[in-house]
């Protein structure tokens, strides 16, 4: 038994000091001197009387003490009320030598901490009571208690979203009673429900990935019947407002594609500012950069059409306005360096061609334009030199001699249809053509004018077939075509004026024929028999027949039905007749003129044929 240290040994007690007195009694004790040896009765008698008296005159001293003692027992009272037998020190105590109830107590202590080691402790500290104990059953009761609240302990843990703890807690049940025999359904179950319960977050998740929102809101519902309340609450909350927040950058993403669709800059600039306020938490962060990137190669067409417009200020702007997520650096930098040198080629002088060829071979093979730019200094070193060309074309077409007129449309021919320069060439070769076609078929017309003012017939006749040598095709055909109507007009009146005053001094033919239906038919059957003729003719399959052929057909009038067939043979023909002479002009340029100038004025032959005969001419000069 421990002794209580503030209580001292009796025999080594000290005396405790004379009581302190008050008033008159303190007053006396001075006067009076004090007394040595044993006091006698008679004295202590005296002062136990002065006390009294004195207390019973000074009430005010006698509630104080009455106060003082009555306090005093309180206090001792209290003291005894309270004082509890000492309480263990489990943890310093040496368990081999303790008794079974010291340990149940201690257990119980452990246990009421509610913790897996405290619990695992206090199980540790009961078990090995032998069965014929007093306290066996009490113990294992206890110890079934403890296993089934360690199983508990890991319930909360898994409720509470901390499955690795709740595994690693139900795996310390000690293989005892039948707690322990539920450890591994319980572990199995809580692995089913959080495989189940992660299965629909992610199928939330990648709807959301997917820009469906509404299928993920549906997957997300499914939470809520999930047998765990950390997956009804928390990670329902929080898949919810990732949908909440993936909507709205759905829509943005949405209305982004709109504007682009609509086209325009500043449709453009509106979109990527919508795109570019989704951030990279986002599921739809990765859709949004796409869309950017399309927005961006969208905006570089944009300043390609400005290129195309010759408008290099509003392409430079379009482009410094695609932003870096568009991830188009290298093509942006690419784009200003050859846009530059295309600037520089619209001015047209070899210096120009020169420096924006040097400016283009800035662009390396690991660069994303390069083909681009390859095949740009390839077109400005062919154009250099076609523009060289061109302007040498133009110089000859200043002079008004015949064969510099030539010289020009052949050098203009020599620039290649997949050249830039290729349409100002054809203009150029077209102007020639046309000043050259006025100035020979002009007198023509003007020949035509002054026979057909004759008035008759005959001379109608003949203004008609001096027209017929245009060609529809030539620079006057459309003039020398209206004349030809007007002439035919006069001739076909003439002719309708003299078919009446022969039938007037002849006697009425059979009613039965129409006089005009019956003219009609003699000038088909006029027109059908040279026809045949002119058929015949081109059988022979020499130049001499072909030639012969092409008269013959020329021969039916431009007012018959039948001329359209005529002409589509003389154009057939006169094709036939420039092949011929285009095989023989290597080996024989006389001969192959001989037979070029065989193709008469009228035909779709005819152009072609004088220029290679220029041609052919100017090759036997030298």
């Amino acid at each position: 038994m421990t002794r209580d240290r503030g209580i001292p040994n009796r025999r080594n007690r000290k005396p405790s000091p004379p009581r302190r007195a008050t008033g008159q009694t303190i007053q006396a004790m001075k006067e009076r001197p004090p007394k040595k040896g044993k006091p006698d009765r008679m004295t202590i008698v005296d002062r136990f009387h002065q006390a009294r008296k004195w207390l019973m005159t000074d009430w005010r001293a006698m509630i104080a003490l009455s106060l003082v003692l009555t306090g005093s027992a309180t206090a001792l009272s209290i003291a005894f009320l309270f004082k509890l037998p000492a309480v263990p020190n489990c943890p310093s105590i040496f368990w081999p030598l303790a008794s079974a109830s010291l340990r149940l107590h201690c257990a119980e202590i452990a246990a009421g901490k509610r913790t897996t080691k405290d619990l695992l402790e206090a199980i540790e500290l009961v078990k090995s009571l032998p069965p014929d104990h007093p306290l066996h059953d009490e113990a294992k009761r206890l110890i079934e208690l403890w296993a089934q609240e360690i199983l508990d302990l890991g319930e909360e843990a898994f409720q509470a979203g901390k499955l690795d703890d709740a595994i690693s807690t139900a795996k310390k049940v000690p293989k005892i009673g039948s707690a322990y025999t539920q450890v591994e359904d319980k572990i199995k179950r809580w692995q089913g429900i959080w495989t189940s319960a992660e299965l629909l977050y992610r199928k939330a998740e990648d709807a959301l990935r997917n820009q469906n929102w509404r299928l993920a809101l549906t997957e997300a519902g499914r939470l809520l019947s999930i047998d765990n309340t950390f997956w009804q609450t928390t990670k329902y909350q929080e898949i919810s407002g990732k949908i909440t927040a993936t909507r709205e950058d759905i829509t943005k993403i949405a209305k982004a594609k709109n504007l682009v669709e609509s086209g325009g800059l500043q449709n453009f600039q509106e979109a990527l500012k919508l795109l570019s306020s989704i951030n990279d938490k986002s599921y739809v962060y990765q859709g949004a950069q796409e869309a950017i990137s399309d927005v961006g190669k969208k905006m570089l067409d944009l300043a390609d059409a400005a290129l195309d417009r010759k408008d290099l200020t509003t392409a430079l702007d379009v482009i410094k306005q695609i932003p870096p997520a568009a991830n188009l650096q290298k093509e942006v930098e690419d784009f200003e360096v050859l846009a530059n040198a295309i600037g520089r080629v619209w001015n047209g002088a070899p210096e120009d061609y020169d420096a924006a060829i040097v400016q283009a071979q800035k662009i390396g093979s690991d660069r994303p334009s390069y083909n681009k730019a390859q095949k740009l200094i390839a077109q400005w070193q062919a154009e250099k030199g076609d523009t060289a060309q061109l302007n040498r074309a133009r110089q000859l077409a200043q002079s008004t001699r015949p064969e510099d007129l030539q010289a020009a449309i052949d050098t203009a021919s020599q620039i290649p249809s997949s050249s830039p320069k290729s349409k100002e060439a054809r203009q150029l070769i077209d102007q020639i053509t046309t000043d050259v076609q006025s100035k020979e078929d002009r007198p023509l017309i003007d020949q035509a004018d002054q026979v057909a003012n004759r008035g008759d017939a005959s001379s109608l006749q003949q203004a008609i077939d001096l027209l017929n040598r245009i060609s529809s095709r030539r620079a006057l055909g459309g003039e020398a075509a209206d004349k030809r109507r007007q002439y035919a007009s006069q001739l076909q009146a003439i002719r309708d004026r003299e078919r009446a005053l022969n039938e007037a001094a002849q006697p009425s033919p059979s009613p039965s024929i129409d006089p005009s239906v019956q003219n009609r038919i003699q000038d088909t059957a006029s027109a059908e028999q040279a026809l045949q003729e002119a058929k015949a003719a081109a059988n022979g399959g020499t130049v001499d027949s072909v030639a012969d052929a092409i008269r013959k057909a020329d021969g039916v009038a431009i007012s018959s039905p039948m001329r359209q067939e005529a002409q589509s043979l003389m154009d057939q023909w006169s094709q036939q007749l420039l092949q011929t002479a285009m095989s023989q002009a290597s080996a024989d340029p006389a001969g192959a003129i001989a037979i070029a100038q065989k193709i008469p004025l009228g035909t779709n032959a005819h152009d072609q044929a004088q220029s290679l005969i220029q041609l052919w001419q100017q090759g036997l000069r030298r």
